[in-house]
């Protein structure tokens, strides 16, 4: 299918990725729906920081994944669906199991019914590289053993194999997008690049987790094309593709690269609180994205150097968006 002139929606268009898939579409000739998790406040989160003319460009729409009639209302219409609307926290989700399993799960189960009833032709389902586990192998390509170690984790599992489930039974054009460790503007001191840049700005202490986990980032602008792709290609439903560069670093050579960047010496301070429990930590990421490439012709183009480097700019001019003394899960 083609998206240039069709109708879309973006649930949870106002987290990170969302607002930056949902820009991207408006820009390709897109009518965009976003989605954004109603509050009190009208607060549409991360989509209040992108372009005004983009922003007057979207149909913003408040609502909840978990509200079965509010998703049907907003699902009618669309041609295609990017469903990112999920708690991602990991910290966060051994506090609140429930809530992950409510708005991950059922969320999900509530797009894919809404998606079923109104015909939709296409549904990207949001996946993570967590659901791997520790690597038990690299590069980690698409058949790799699924291992929850987070709670999170565990209900990212659950709404991937909802997905694929109706695809198998229902024959649902769905496809499964995980991409693996997504970075870039906008994006919250929950994660961990934005950590080590907030700190970096205001100092050469940085508190952190452990150090030596190997991650695999992505910078978001990749990410959006890669969900874009899916979308339009053939021959993909029912299928797991994943996004990523097949490079991996650990945390600790990424703190060098922003002090490299800055011109200053840091110095790591590891505290218990950002630490994982030591079963759930998820010690090696590393993409094979050979299948992206043979499937929905897409490969990460913007290097690791030029990402960070964009993202310490941008977090370098909004501040005010970062609370740089208090640790956020």
């Amino acid at each position: 299918m083609k998206l240039a002139g069709g109708q879309a929606l973006v649930t949870g268009a106002g987290g990170f990725i969302g607002s930056h898939l949902a820009t991207a579409l408006v820009r390709a000739g897109v009518h965009t729906r976003a989605m954004v998790h109603y509050n009190s406040r009208s607060d549409i989160g991360q989509l209040a920081s992108v372009a005004p003319e983009v922003r007057e460009s979207l149909e913003i729409v408040f609502g909840d994944v978990r509200d079965r009639t509010a998703v049907q209302g907003m699902v009618q219409g669309c041609d295609v669906v990017f469903h990112l609307a999920a708690l991602i926290g990991i910290p966060y989700s051994y506090h609140a199991a429930q809530s992950y399993l409510e708005t991950n799960v059922l969320g999900t189960l509530n797009v894919l019914e809404a998606c079923r009833n109104c015909l939709v032709e296409r549904l990207v389902q949001t996946s993570t590289s967590e659901v791997y586990g520790t690597a038990q192998y690299t590069p980690i390509d698409e058949k790799h053993p699924l291992k929850a170690q987070s709670p999170y984790a565990a209900t990212k599992i659950g709404s991937d194999q909802l997905a694929y489930s109706y695809w198998a039974s229902f024959e649902s054009p769905v496809v499964i997008v995980r991409p693996f460790n997504t970075y870039g503007p906008r994006q919250s001191a929950r994660a961990v690049i934005p950590t080590i840049i907030t700190q970096a700005l205001t100092g050469s202490d940085i508190k952190l987790g452990s150090t030596s986990p190997v991650r695999d980032f992505l910078f978001v602008e990749d990410t959006a094309r890669g969900f874009m792709a899916a979308a339009e290609s053939e021959d993909v439903c029912g299928e797991v593709v994943n996004l990523g560069t097949g490079s991996g670093v650990t945390i600790g050579r990424v703190v060098e690269l922003v002090g490299e960047r800055l011109g200053r010496d840091l110095v790591v301070h590891a505290r218990d609180e950002r630490m994982r429990p030591e079963k759930s930590e998820v010690m090696e990421l590393i993409c094979s994205a050979e299948k992206a490439a043979a499937t929905i012709g897409w490969r990460a183009a913007v290097s690791l150097d030029e990402g960070l480097g964009r993202t310490i700019q941008w977090i370098e001019s909004h501040r005010d968006h970062y609370a740089t003394n208090r640790y956020s899960i």
